[in-house]
């Protein structure tokens, strides 16, 4: 009888704590469906996130304040099935935890039951301990959230880099220690300072990911559609394109279109 030989363990929150522990980077990046869960998984991703920035990039909305509780365990379903290594994180949407406790713990109850994720993400700090407590308590991981929260964008009126003053900057050091107290097993820092961002990474104990913070942080996540170039109206300065597939897939499609017009496709060889 063969025996299967596991080369890559599983992503766990202990084996992320351990990465941070050993300076090794954490990869991470989003997914919304089964198709490019499975891609982003094969080709070793630390941690996916299924972010409510599919309100922007899959349902096409302006912001991530539309998405649903309901819209997002749809599309954490589909990831989760799709994923065999790494370790899937889900956003909580606007409006499922703020302001509740008991509605936050809800809420993660029907994410962790219905999707089979292994955490949810929730932005903010002191303003929602409580209903990061309460979730903490029921056993469910949190990923923390500070810096630009896209969520808050009402109250903030613009993308711009967060905690350049003072009184900001020691306000997030302030939240990331407490999110690390509180037993978060990773923190995600958005578009801030890079020498902030380090000195969040260095004062606290668990990993802390950047995006559009800088390259001393533990580790790194875009959003799939971005990094890929399939979104091109998209050129925030953090990010890093790693294709053009806007392009590619343009030019695919408008072959297509030409060989159907053409009676070209399908040939004799693809008939039956």
């Amino acid at each position: 009888m063969s025996t299967y030989v596991e080369t890559k363990p599983k992503v766990t929150t202990r084996r992320l704590l351990e990465m941070k522990e050993r300076g090794e980077k954490i990869a991470c990046l989003t997914a919304y469906d089964y198709t490019t869960a499975t891609l982003v998984d094969g080709a070793g991703i630390d941690l996916i996130l299924v972010g409510d920035s599919a309100s922007n990039v899959m349902a096409g909305n302006v912001t991530t304040l539309p998405i649903t509780l309901d819209e997002m365990i749809t599309y954490a379903k589909g990831v989760v099935k799709g994923v065999k290594r790494a370790f899937v994180v889900v956003d909580l949407p606007f409006g499922s935890y703020q302001g509740n406790s008991k509605e936050a713990l809800a809420s993660a109850i029907r994410v962790m039951k219905e999707t089979s994720a292994e955490a949810v993400k929730m932005e903010g700090g002191s303003e929602i301990r409580e209903s990061i407590e309460r979730i903490l308590s029921a056993g469910i991981p949190v990923m923390g959230h500070l810096g630009l929260t896209p969520q808050s964008i009402n109250k903030f009126g613009t993308y711009n880099v967060r905690a350049r003053e003072e009184a900001e900057a020691e306000k997030l050091l302030s939240d990331a220690k407490m999110l690390d107290e509180l037993g978060c097993f990773a923190i995600v820092l958005e578009k801030i300072p890079a020498a902030l961002a380090e000195k969040v990474a260095k004062s606290v104990t668990v990993p802390v990911i950047g995006i559009g913070a800088g390259g001393a942080v533990d580790g790194q996540i875009l959003v799939f559609q971005d990094m890929l170039g399939m979104n091109n109206g998209f050129s925030p300065k953090f990010l890093r394109r790693y294709a053009d597939l806007a392009s590619v897939i343009h030019d695919s499609l408008g072959h297509y279109v030409a060989d159907v017009k053409s009676a070209d496709f399908p040939n004799a060889s693809e008939q039956y």
